[in-house]
Formats: structure tokens, C-alpha cells, sequence
């Protein structure tokens, strides 16, 4: 077997120094929501838990006011 040299995975927003993330970046959000319309894990996206949190509140307010759908259609 092969050894794959392991990347540490770093939260994007921390790199920005990012206090809040606004719910009108849709373009942002949709890095983290799959086609189907779920919200990536921190696990697999790399965000911190502290940013997920803020993540998971924008995405949600998004899909509340129609800029991201809740599913595909």
C-alpha cells in the first residue's frame, strides 16, 4: 500500500481572520452545500467548530429567504 502524505485541513474563515459570515454570500455558501442540498461536515469541509456553527445558521437563513434552495428539484 501506498502512503498519501496527509494535509492538515485549515478552516477557511480563520485564514480570512472572518468574524461573521453573512447569509447573502451565496456564492461562499454554496462551497459548502452539496448538490443535494445537505451541509458539508467540518470533518470533510475543514471549518473549525466555532465557524461550522456560524455556517450552519447563515446556510439555513439562506434557504429560509429563497437564495439557496432546500433541494433540487
Amino acid at each position: 500500500m501506498y502512503k498519501r502524505a496527509l494535509r492538515k485541513k485549515v478552516c477557511r474563515f480563520c485564514e480570512t481572520k472572518a468574524t461573521e459570515i453573512d447569509y447573502k454570500d451565496v456564492k461562499t455558501l454554496r462551497n459548502f452545500v452539496t448538490e443535494r442540498g445537505r451541509i458539508i461536515s467540518s470533518r470533510v469541509s475543514g471549518t473549525c467548530a466555532r465557524h461550522h456553527r456560524m455556517l450552519d445558521v447563515a446556510v439555513k437563513r439562506a434557504r429560509n429567504i429563497a437564495l439557496l434552495p432546500f433541494t433540487t428539484s
